[in-house]
């Protein structure tokens, strides 16, 4: 009795609060390449509903999973110029608008979940996101991916010379590209959209990304080999465009901002407990599944380690301090 007096209580206190504040009659349109049933979706999901009623049914949130708005890069544009309003994306790839973001995609460097949230809840989240308005942008909060692995139809990648000569789909950055070609491997710049095509059609022999991506665009089924490389950790960012967010008022603008940092908690342990299931899955299809040893993956690191310090380079060196310190990397 006492439990449900306290649900009715919070309840009503919710309630009360969204009719206190000021909320105008909005539609939000918020985008994302991620497929339904997707963490970065399911993310999505949730923060429609909770937005929906927290603002007594005011503002209404419209999710479009599946890359249907565009690719990536086009929905950012949207995002800019106002035609969208939201949409969550790899935040490492905002490297092309914001070289700082590009640390965020450095391999092999984001082993520990707990302190990546840490860091990205914190200094250095802020240190990313306080660049984006000039930039058109609003970070609301980051989300994330997950750890990408690499999938083909050639061999299973178990050794440093396994990559070699093979065609990999890789994200559209020039750090990526560098470091599947320092690896040996031929990599193709594709927006996601295009990517179970490409696999199909043979256009390129392998793509990367995270296990529950993998399983839910269908990639096993065009794909022999899942390789557990781990070789990037993705946070995704939530973004809305500056222009929209200008027109919002304060009462509008914390809602949306609690919101989305308050999914965040749930929507990671959702990604956490998709990915393992999803490698299972995917074996049980047919994939060929596999480790690399602890020695290679050494090999590895060292053998994409120069690009690694060539971005450094180019980011505020304060930056990197703070994001080493946070996940206890050292470089060589």
């Amino acid at each position: 009795m006492n439990k449900h007096l306290s649900a009715m209580i919070a309840l009503l206190l919710a309630s009360s609060m969204s009719f206190a504040a000021d909320y105008n009659a909005r539609t939000i349109k918020f985008a994302a390449t991620s497929p339904k049933g997707t963490p970065p979706a399911i993310g999505m999901e949730l923060f429609a509903k909770k937005v929906n009623e927290r603002s007594g049914g005011k503002i209404k949130v419209r999710t479009f999973p599946n890359g249907v708005l565009g690719g990536d890069v086009q929905v950012l544009s949207s995002l800019q110029g106002g035609v969208v309003e939201m949409m969550t994306w790899n935040a490492g790839l905002m490297l092309n608008h914001v070289t700082d973001f590009g640390i965020l995609d450095f391999p092999f460097i984001y082993t520990d979940t707990a302190k990546v949230d840490a860091m990205l809840d914190g200094d250095v989240g802020k240190m990313l996101t306080d660049q984006l308005p000039e930039k058109k942008l609003v970070g609301l909060a980051f989300w994330e991916l997950g750890e990408r692995n690499l999938t083909n139809n050639v061999r299973p990648v178990q050794t440093l010379e396994d990559f070699a000569g093979l065609k990999i789909r890789a994200q559209q950055s020039p750090l990526f590209l560098e470091v599947w070609s320092a690896l040996g491997a031929n990599p193709t710049p594709l927006p996601f959209t295009e990517v179970h095509t490409a696999l199909e059609t043979h256009t390129v022999d392998g793509q990367e990304n995270p296990a529950a991506l993998i399983l839910a665009s269908k990639f096993n089924e065009v794909q022999k080999y899942l390789s557990l490389t781990r070789h990037n950790y993705n946070p995704q960012i939530v973004l809305i465009g500056k222009s929209f967010w200008d027109t919002l008022n304060e009462d509008e603008k914390a809602l949306l901002t609690e919101v989305a940092q308050e999914v965040r908690i749930e929507q990671r342990q959702i990604s956490r407990a998709a990915d393992s299931k999803a490698i299972a899955d995917l074996e049980s299809s047919g994939m060929k599944v596999n480790e690399i040893p602890a020695e290679e993956l050494v090999r590895i690191q060292q053998k994409v380690s120069p690009v690694v310090d060539k971005y450094a380079a180019q980011i505020n060196p304060e930056l990197v301090k703070k994001v080493y310190e946070a996940v206890g990397y050292r470089q060589e």
